[in-house]
């Protein structure tokens, strides 16, 4: 299993939220509740097939599944963290740069490999940019679309981070 549980206080509301707890690829010191991570590639002369089983390959049941494409030059997606809900986010094609922080450890990841992604826990800010043209991501999440889950203010996020750090 990738996450382990922990309840956070937010706003009133006790969240449960989760830190991963394997080994990050490569030894990185990541941000606690994100972890890399690479899916199985078939390759043959016809091309390259990468695959995921939700619960197995990501830790959680896929409830929602959208994707980004056609981000203009210089724009910013994500810029936002979610307080229950968890991600695991794939480049299809092209390339992206990922900021990722829990509060008090922040890291870019360069995202490049359609087998290799990102699994990020609730809780957890960040912010997709340096799109190359052309890119697709493809993005898991384990529960709906729930606007009220989101934190968009960074500021306001870290500071209630900080306040209920577990």
């Amino acid at each position: 299993m990738f996450f382990t549980n922990y309840a956070r206080k937010v706003k009133g509301k006790i969240y449960l939220c989760a830190k991963i707890t394997e080994m990050n690829m490569n030894d990185e010191i990541l941000p606690r509740g994100v972890q890399r991570i690479q899916l199985p590639q078939n390759v043959d002369e016809r091309g390259a097939l990468s695959f995921l089983e939700g619960g197995k390959d990501i830790p959680f049941k896929v409830e929602r599944v959208f994707w980004i494409t056609d981000v203009p030059e210089g724009q910013m997606r994500g810029a936002h963290a979610h307080w229950t809900c968890h991600e695991a986010l794939f480049p299809v094609t092209g390339s992206f740069e990922i900021e990722v922080d829990d509060g008090e450890r922040c890291c870019t990841l360069q995202m490049n490999r359609p087998n290799e992604g990102i699994l990020i826990s609730a809780g957890v800010w960040c912010e997709l940019r340096h799109f190359a043209p052309g890119t697709a991501c493809i993005v898991m999440a384990s529960q709906p679309y729930d606007a009220s889950g989101y934190a968009h203010d960074r500021a306001e996020w870290r500071r209630m981070v900080k306040g209920i750090a577990s």
